[in-house]
């Protein structure tokens, strides 16, 4: 868990992130992540089941919801530690091949279960502030929009 090599490794062989718990506003720290997901040339799969559209791309009410057919490399969870085990293990059921579980969600029985299931973790990490750190290019389909995207951190939106 939390291992360096494997963070920058899922997050440069990743093309899709599932965002649960990705909010439609934009002062939400889930709204402006995924907002930088996108502008680093990820295609981000928005999940809350109380929205139909996040972002300009279709919302889904969970991880199971979405189409076998859509890849999903990683989920990075904005939901409270106590929500975490279900969305564990939908994403074992998945196969997703990492899990960031944001600053503040903590949950080591389900890290334990998804490492057991072959899946890399990220507890209590931010997704932007790792990909910032480790000095992830952008992906070459959106490369140049990320300046335009505000930066996050435990400080709020800078």
């Amino acid at each position: 868990m939390n291992e360096p090599e494997r963070i920058r490794r899922a997050l440069e062989e990743a093309e899709t992130v599932a965002v649960v718990g990705c909010s439609p506003d934009p002062s939400r720290a889930s709204h402006a992540i995924a907002r930088y997901l996108l502008a680093q040339g990820y295609r981000v799969v928005p999940v809350n089941p109380n929205h139909s559209e996040i972002l300009g791309e279709r919302c889904y009410a969970s991880l199971s919801e979405i189409p076998g057919d859509v890849r999903v490399d990683i989920v990075d969870v904005f939901r409270r530690s106590e929500h975490v085990a279900p969305i564990a293990a939908e994403a074992i059921a998945r196969g997703v091949s990492f899990v960031f579980l944001q600053l503040g969600v903590l949950d080591a029985e389900s890290a334990r279960r998804l490492e057991k299931g072959g899946i890399g973790v990220a507890m209590d990490r931010c997704i932007l502030v790792e990909h910032e750190r480790l000095g992830i290019p952008a992906k070459s389909r959106n490369a140049g929009q990320a300046s335009r995207v505000p930066s996050m951190s435990r400080h709020g939106i800078t």
